[in-house]
C-alpha cells in the first residue's frame, strides 16, 4: 500500500539506518574477519521473528575531546527482548561495526536498563560481546558505565542466569563484566579476553605474546579456567547457548525446566556392575558412568579441558536438571588440587543458586600433597569445596564408587555436610588413608622390628583393606545410607530426588557468609 505520509516515511528511513549498523562498509569488513554482525547473531540466538529491540535511537552525547564528529543510533550496542525455546530472554549485543562496540556512557545506560528489566521481571539475561573496550574518547564516562554494569553482575549474580558469548575482543577491564556472570561461552580464533594487551605487557615486561596466545579461547578454557565453554564457530556458540540456557530456570525461586525423556527412569545398565577394576589402583573412565547414569545424550560438562581430574557439568536423569561433580581416576588418579577445588566450587554455588540438584560421584586418593600447593593455599582453596556444599541447601545425592580418602571424602558432599542421601557401591574404600599409607603411621614400630619389613608392610596393608576396602564399615556407623549394585544407580538417584522435590531447608539468617576466597 503506497504510504505519502513523511512521518511515516522518515520512521521507514530511520529504521532502515538503525539496521545499517555502521554502514555496508563495516558490516563488509565484520564479515571479511569471518564474524556475523549484531543483528545477525540475534537472528540465531532467538526463536525466529521474537526480537523486540529498545531504545535503537539512543546516540552518544558529545565526549569530552570533542572527537566523535558522527552520531550512530544505538550508540554501538543492541538491546531488547526475545524467547529461546519460548522463554523470555533479555539480551544486549554489541555492535563492532559501530566505534568498535566500545563502551560509552549511553551505550551503557542501555546495557544496565536491560540487565535491570531481566532482573525485575526475572528471566534470564545474555551478552553478546564484541568490544574494543572502553570508549577512550568519552574518559571517565565511560569507566562509569563499566563500574554500573558491574555493580549489576554482582547484585544480580543468583538472581537471575547470566550468561556471556565473547564473539570478538574483551579487553581491559570490559572482562571483568562476563567474568561475574555464569557462564562464558568464546569462539576459537575469534574471541579473546584479556586485562593488559600485548603491547602493554612487552612495554612492562618485555615478554613478546600474541593476543590468541595471550587470552584467547584456548588459554581460558584449559588454562585460566576461565571460559565455560568454547566452540569452532559463532553460530554454534550461539546454539550452545540456547542448549545451556534449557538446563537453567528464569530465576531463583523457580525450578529448571523438565524436559520429556524416552530413557527409561528404571533402567539399569549392566555394564556398570564390572565397570571398577578389582584392582584399586587402576583407571577407568568417569565419564562413561555418567553418560550410563543420566538421560542418553544429556550430559553438558562444563570447563571440559581445564582442571581435568574433576568432571562438572550440566544433565538430565528423568527428564530433570541436574548438576554432576565427580573425579576422573585416569587423570591424575582423581586427587583434587588447587584448580579442581575451584571448579568444583564455583559449579556447586551456581546450581545452588538456581535450585540444580547436585549429584556428586565420589573417587579420590586426596588433595594434591607438594610444597608448590601447600604455598599457594590448597587450605584455603579446599575450604571453599566444604564451604560451598555445605552452603548449598538444594537436594543432594552422594554416590561413593571407590577411593574416599581423608579430606577427599569429607569435602565431596559428604553425609555430614548436609548431604540427603549417601549411596557406595560395593567397590567403596571409605577411610582416614590408604592402606599402605596407613600402616606406615600406625605400625611403624611392628614393620621396623620385623624380621622382614616389606613382607610385615603388605601383610598388615592386607589387614587393613580387609576392614576398610569395603563400605560396610562406614554402613555400620550410619556415614552411608545404602550400598548398591552399580547398576542400580540410575533408578535410586531418580527415587531419591523425586523424595527431596519439596526439600526445605533455611540457614541462619545472615547479610552474607565470608568465603575463604
Amino acid at each position: 500500500m503506497l504510504v505519502d505520509d513523511p512521518r511515516i516515511l522518515e520512521l521507514r528511513a530511520m529504521r532502515e539506518k538503525v539496521r545499517q549498523g555502521g554502514g555496508p562498509e563495516r558490516i563488509a569488513t565484520q564479515h571479511a574477519k569471518g564474524k556475523l554482525t549484531a543483528r545477525e547473531r540475534l537472528e540465531l540466538l532467538l526463536d525466529p521473528g521474537t526480537f523486540n529491540e529498545l531504545e535503537p535511537y539512543i546516540v552518544n552525547q558529545g565526549d569530552e575531546m570533542g572527537l566523535s564528529t558522527t552520531q550512530y543510533p544505538g550508540d554501538g550496542v543492541i538491546t531488547g527482548y526475545g524467547l529461546i525455546d519460548g522463554r523470555t530472554v533479555y539480551v544486549y549485543a554489541q555492535d563492532f561495526t559501530i566505534y568498535g562496540g566500545t563502551l560509552g556512557e549511553m551505550h551503557s545506560q542501555k546495557i544496565c536498563r536491560i540487565l535491570d528489566l531481566a532482573v525485575r521481571n526475572g528471566v534470564p539475561i545474555i551478552g553478546l560481546l564484541d568490544s574494543g573496550g572502553a570508549r577512550i574518547q568519552e574518559g571517565v564516562k565511560s569507566l562509569g558505565g563499566y563500574a554500573e554494569i558491574f555493580r549489576r553482575n554482582a547484585l544480580y549474580s543468583g538472581v537471575v542466569p547470566q550468561i556471556s558469548l565473547l564473539l570478538g575482543p574483551c579487553a581491559g577491564g570490559a572482562a571483568y563484566s562476563p567474568a561475574l556472570t555464569d557462564l562464558i561461552i568464546m569462539v576459537e580464533k575469534t574471541s579473546f579476553m584479556f586485562l593488559t594487551g600485548p603491547d602493554v605487557i612487552k612495554a612492562v615486561t618485555g615478554e613478546v605474546i600474541d593476543a590468541e596466545s595471550l587470552g584467547g579461547a584456548e588459554v581460558h578454557l584449559s588454562i585460566s579456567g576461565t571460559a565455560s565453554l568454547c566452540t569452532p564457530t559463532e553460530a554454534e556458540a550461539l546454539a550452545l547457548c540456547r542448549r545451556v540456557l534449557s538446563y537453567l530456570p528464569s530465576n531463583n525461586v523457580e525450578n529448571p525446566p523438565y524436559a520429556p525423556t524416552d530413557d527409561d527412569p528404571m533402567r539399569m545398565d549392566a555394564e556398570l556392575n564390572s565397570i571398577i577394576p578389582l584392582d584399586s589402583s587402576t583407571p577407568y573412565q568417569m565419564h562413561e558412568v555418567i553418560e550410563r547414569v543420566v538421560d542418553h545424550g544429556s550430559f553438558l560438562e562444563l570447563h571440559p579441558t581445564w582442571a581435568g581430574n574433576v568432571i562438572v557439568g550440566l544433565a538430565r536423569i528423568g527428564g530433570h536438571s541436574i548438576g554432576i561433580v565427580a573425579q576422573e581416576p585416569s587423570v591424575m588418579a582423581g586427587v583434587i588440587d588447587i584448580d579442581a577445588a575451584d571448579k568444583m566450587t564455583r559449579f556447586v554455588r551456581m546450581c545452588d543458586c538456581f535450585n540444580i540438584p547436585l549429584v556428586t560421584f565420589v573417587d579420590s586418593p586426596g588433595f594434591l600433597p607438594g610444597i608448590d600447593q601447600e604455598h599457594r593455599g590448597i587450605i584455603r582453596h579446599g575450604a571453599k569445596v566444604l564451604y560451598a556444599y555445605s552452603e548449598a541447601t538444594v537436594p543432594k545425592v552422594t554416590v561413593i564408587m571407590r577411593k574416599a580418602y581423608g579430606g577427599a571424602y569429607v569435602v565431596m558432599s559428604s553425609k555430614y555436610l548436609g548431604t540427603d542421601v549417601t549411596y557406595a557401591w560395593p567397590s567403596a574404600e571409605i577411610a582416614v588413608l590408604g592402606a599402605d599409607g596407613a600402616v606406615n603411621i600406625l605400625f611403624r614400630k611392628e614393620i621396623a622390628a620385623a624380621a622382614d619389613p616389606a613382607a610385615e608392610r603388605e601383610r598388615l596393608a592386607n589387614e587393613y583393606r580387609l576392614q576398610f576396602s569395603n563400605p560396610y564399615h562406614a554402613a555400620r556407623e550410619g556415614y552411608v545410607d545404602d550400598i548398591l549394585e552399580p547398576w542400580e544407580t540410575r533408578p535410586k538417584i531418580i527415587t531419591a530426588l523425586t523424595a527431596l522435590r519439596d526439600k526445605f531447608s533455611s540457614a541462619p539468617r545472615r547479610k552474607h557468609g565470608n568465603i575463604p576466597v
